[in-house]
């Protein structure tokens, strides 16, 4: 979710100050005192006097956010976006499935009902789901990009930690093809997936 806040928190009579992190997963508190709460185990949310109050599993954690942001961060925890969303599928969509077994994946393409090919990229495909492994891989962008829409992407899903298919890499190899790199989303625990598109003045 990536939301970040200067803030305070309340446990019990204590307060501290520091800063909220609402991540994809879990909500996290650093400063004076450090707390983690994994989405899953939050029970109970409620917006009071300016502050999001959060029943988990060690208690009630209060954050004082002020009453907008604390009903955005409510509204986000309780409805979180689904890879689908982050990735931009949309209902229908034509995708190309490469070296992707990613259940999580597979699950939305098909609450999507999209079109996918797996295996190789059909003329006209919307958006492709790359998964690499390999720098040497990273030579089929050329091609690649010739078969996709010209307001289609290719997502170049990747390990984290691994330089050798580091995004930095990947941009290289995607400047040599043409492409351009527009956003980063967190595909799993150990994913990571990067969105390279062909440059507007180019299509």
């Amino acid at each position: 979710m990536g939301a970040e806040a200067k803030t305070t928190l309340t446990l019990g009579r204590q307060t501290y100050a520091g800063t909220a992190l609402l991540e994809t997963t879990e909500l996290i508190f650093r400063g004076d005192t450090r707390l983690r709460i994994p989405l899953t185990a939050i029970s109970d949310l409620a917006v009071k006097n300016g502050a999001l109050h959060v029943t988990h599993a060690e208690g009630v954690a209060i954050l004082g956010l002020g009453d907008v942001m604390a009903s955005k961060w409510a509204d986000k925890i309780r409805n979180p976006r689904t890879l689908a969303d982050k990735l931009g599928i949309t209902q229908g969509m034509t995708v190309a499935l490469l070296d992707v077994d990613d259940a999580g994946i597979l699950a939305d393409l098909e609450a999507r009902s999209a079109v996918v090919t797996v295996g190789k990229v059909p003329k006209g495909t919307a958006m492709v789901l790359w998964r690499i492994t390999r720098p040497t891989q990273l030579s089929k962008l050329t091609a690649m990009v010739k078969s996709i829409a010209r307001d289609g992407a290719i997502w170049v899903i990747h390990p984290r930690g691994d330089a050798s298919v580091a995004d930095t890499v990947i941009f290289t190899a995607a400047k040599a093809a043409g492409l351009t790199y527009t956003k980063v989303v967190r595909v799993s625990e150990t994913d990571t997936a990067e969105k390279l598109v062909i440059p507007v003045a180019s299509r």
